[in-house]
């Protein structure tokens, strides 16, 4: 299986998120799965990839060509793919991916993860789709999102469509378990 994790590019976090993020990459290389991810050599990105490779794992890089610049990019990935642009670098990662882990970054995850969620709502895509809640840094987003069912712009029945986590192991068990038993979405948009 290969899991897509959107994540920071940053390298001015608290070392708690690196940490958090390396310890997810070994922990997806343990359990036999692969990491697809944006390619960057930096941030939770770059350290969810070095736990993943330090574990024996394979990745897929996927990034604009015009990201190519030096120390920008993971290279030493498994196999790394160049596109022309941001969308096709999204798009291949739904593709190659069979599950979906957001963890703590700015407005570029936050945009990931709400289109996926948003193609899984609509019943365009049946993967599972996990929130790294690393230091608690998503419980604000999930008291938003919970307060746009109390205020009716959202079904209650999309919070089930993605769980929200703070252990790698927790997030890898429930992707493995929807994986073999996943959702019926036919209730959440009529189409």
């Amino acid at each position: 299986m290969n899991i897509c994790m959107y994540g920071a590019s940053s390298t001015d976090l608290d070392k708690i998120y690196y940490d958090a993020a390396e310890h997810l990459g070994r922990r997806i290389a343990a359990r036999g799965h692969g990491l697809v991810f944006g390619g960057g050599a930096q941030g939770l990105m770059g350290a969810s990839v070095r736990g993943l490779a330090a574990g024996g794992g394979r990745s897929v890089g996927i990034a604009p060509r015009f990201f190519d610049k030096p120390g920008i990019l993971y290279k030493e990935c498994t196999e790394f793919i160049f596109t022309d642009t941001m969308r096709e670098r999204k798009q291949l990662m739904e593709d190659l991916s069979d599950a979906f882990i957001m963890a703590p970054g700015g407005i570029g995850t936050y945009e990931e993860f709400f289109e996926i969620l948003t193609l899984k709502q609509l019943g365009q895509l049946n993967k599972p789709i996990a929130v790294f809640n690393v230091n608690g840094y998503y419980s604000l987003l999930h008291r938003l999102l919970e307060n746009t069912v109390k205020e009716g712009f959202m079904k209650e029945s999309c919070m089930n469509i993605f769980g929200i986590f703070e252990d790698a192991d927790e997030i890898l068990d429930y992707i493995e378990r929807e994986l073999k038993s996943p959702l019926d979405l036919s209730h959440l948009k009529n189409i």
